[in-house]
């Protein structure tokens, strides 16, 4: 049965991987970016599968593809900060995507006295603690406990969405 009057591809999603990430990408999502001080310099990745998990306790999560070099450099430090990218990151976003180069380069950010690290100007700000992680296909997912938070209304997040950064348009 189709959606909408849209007809239903029939598929195993396993064998057309492209078809799959085209779906998914019909959803549209914010941007995080998972930064923390490792060693006094900061680390830091984009990422896009982020979900507020529970209000008690105050949990969060992240997916993180398996083959990610950056995560195990933020699995260890006591505080992970998690930023909500505002619409005007588009560029610190891919920076924080990018497999070489200074990811920071030219971006703000400040850090809490726990190392947490937030990219400045961010619609949110959230300091966490890595609880769990479990195996999830290719991904693992990241159960992240949140221990403060802030936020700032005024700021539009960034979206994401058919592999595009797009703009939330009010009605």
């Amino acid at each position: 049965m189709g959606v909408m009057g849209s007809p239903m591809t029939v598929v195993d999603a396993a064998t057309d991987p492209k078809l799959l990430r085209s779906t998914f990408g019909c959803f549209p999502s914010g941007v995080t970016a998972v930064c923390a001080l490792v060693d006094g310099e900061p680390v830091g990745m984009a990422v896009s599968s982020f979900t507020s998990v529970s209000l008690d306790p105050p949990l969060v999560s992240v997916c993180v593809a398996n083959t990610s070099t950056t995560w195990p450099r933020l699995r260890d430090p006591a505080r992970l900060g998690v930023s909500v990218l505002g619409e005007s990151h588009d560029v610190a976003c891919r920076q924080l995507s990018a497999r070489d180069g200074d990811r920071f380069a030219g971006i703000s950010w400040r850090a809490s006295d726990v190392g947490a690290l937030f990219v400045a100007d961010s619609a949110a700000a959230l300091e966490c603690e890595l609880v769990r992680e479990v195996a999830a296909g290719d991904h693992l997912i990241a159960l992240l406990r949140v221990h403060a938070l802030s936020s700032d209304t005024n700021v539009t997040p960034l979206v994401f969405h058919h592999s595009r950064f797009r703009q939330l348009v009010a009605h």
